[in-house]
């Protein structure tokens, strides 16, 4: 080994930290796909914690008990969630049909304007529908079947629901038993670490729920006033796929512009097109560094890698926990650069 010269041994010891790093990472993600239904909860309350934390907090500061706060806090989600996702299922149902229909009549427009190319899209759409059916026949009829399957979703949610509120009434406990499980005088490191992987989640999450809010109610509201169908349903879409980036936003821009397209033609659809871009630029260039200037920081690059990493291991759930586990990592790395450099 010593006969190698300098640049050929820091090469074989950098071969050998990626190949041990990236065996570590392989057996960890093997062990969270097989134990998936306790994993998942704990990821799922541990962005539920980093996102409540501050509502948390005002309570504790309100001289209110930490169990009694950490209970209200829980009620509250339950009320929010359960109210919005009411209110997004209802306006879904109603304007369900009336997106497909749009849908359909888009694919009709593009058969009439693209001649024999077009033809073959308007048959596309056509087989889309029917195998949407029957896909949905199925799907019921495996849900129906499958009493196992949605009793262990109902199950998840509810252990997610419990970790909340156990992250926040025992953080600090947690991070004393970190500090006694730790190596050698590595207690504070691994301290630090923790809070500032959380710290980076936790600002992802309040980012990112505010600029999904902005986004919707923006979106919505050009909907609305461009009198373009099912702008509710298509609201909660832009909401819930601002919590994917880059992906998310780009499939609910798309199905505003298609339904705007089929319902009210092409000049309303150019109007669409323009707020979608228009809510896009704001997000980018004065919500993004100013909510989140704190958080954070990840290259577009390495949040695409992340979400298809996601979308692979653990598909729609991967992509919703790809990019907060992803900022985790990048607060530790910054952290020990800090640390050690």
């Amino acid at each position: 080994m010593h006969l190698l010269p300098e640049p050929m041994r820091r090469l074989a010891a950098w071969c050998a930290v990626v190949l041990l790093v990236s065996g570590v990472v392989w057996i960890v993600v093997r062990l969270c796909v097989t134990f998936r239904t306790t994993v998942t909860p704990v990821l799922l309350a541990l962005l539920g914690s980093a996102l409540l934390r501050p509502l948390y907090r005002r309570l504790v500061r309100a001289k209110v008990n930490r169990s009694l706060a950490a209970g209200i806090t829980c009620a509250a989600v339950l009320v929010c969630v359960g109210g919005v996702g009411y209110i997004v299922v209802l306006a879904l149902i109603d304007s369900g049909q009336q997106i497909a229909s749009s849908l359909e009549h888009a694919a009709r427009s593009l058969a009439v304007h693209l001649g024999a190319a077009g033809a073959s899209l308007k048959d596309l759409a056509s087989h889309g529908r029917d195998l949407l059916s029957k896909f949905g026949g199925t799907a019921v009829s495996n849900v129906i079947s499958g009493v196992s399957l949605v009793a262990e979703y109902i199950a998840m949610a509810v252990l997610a629901l419990v970790l909340v509120f156990f992250f926040l009434r025992d953080a600090d406990r947690a991070m004393l038993a970190l500090r006694s499980i730790a190596p050698g005088d590595s207690a504070d490191v691994a301290e630090a670490m923790a809070r500032r992987a959380f710290a980076a989640v936790e600002g992802f999450m309040r980012g990112t729920t505010l600029i999904a809010l902005i986004d919707a109610g923006c979106i919505t509201v050009g909907l609305v006033v461009l009198d373009v169908p099912g702008a509710l349903g298509l609201g909660a879409l832009v909401f819930v796929g601002a919590y994917i980036p880059y992906l998310g936003a780009f499939i609910s821009g798309a199905v505003s512009v298609l339904v705007a397209f089929a319902d009210r033609g092409l000049v309303i659809a150019l109007w669409v097109l323009g707020v979608v871009l228009a809510v896009q630029v704001l997000e980018g260039h004065v919500l993004q560094p100013v909510i989140q200037s704190r958080t954070v920081q990840l290259h577009p690059a390495a949040v695409l890698l992340a979400i298809a990493a996601g979308a692979s291991v653990a598909g729609i759930v991967g992509m919703l926990l790809a990019v907060p586990l992803t900022a985790a990592a990048s607060g530790i790395a910054h952290e020990l650069r800090e640390r050690y450099t």
